[in-house]
């Protein structure tokens, strides 16, 4: 499965100026953000909810929990999750 990091932990320990403005530009995005959920979660409140990020990527949340920092997922984590869900790989 793709590796996922929390934002807060990106926005630590920046290790170039070129990571540091890309982190910053995630942040900027992220406060934008609209989250939604899947309308086949129902009311139980236990899903995740995923918002675009301003690079193509995708944040995933805890809707119990959506004060927490969200997960961050590359365009290409995102696709290759999406094609494993359609392929039936987590069935």
């Amino acid at each position: 499965m793709a590796a996922k990091v929390a934002a807060a932990e990106l926005l630590q320990k920046p290790s170039s100026r070129y990571v540091s403005d890309a982190l910053q530009a995630l942040k900027a995005g992220l406060q934008h953000a609209e989250f939604r959920k899947s309308s086949y979660s129902g009311q139980n409140a236990q899903c995740v909810e995923v918002a675009p990020a301003t690079d193509g990527g995708r944040w995933l949340r805890d809707s119990k929990n959506p004060g927490q920092p969200p997960h961050y997922f590359t365009a290409h984590e995102w696709d290759a999750f999406i094609r494993g869900v359609k392929d039936g790989e987590f069935d």
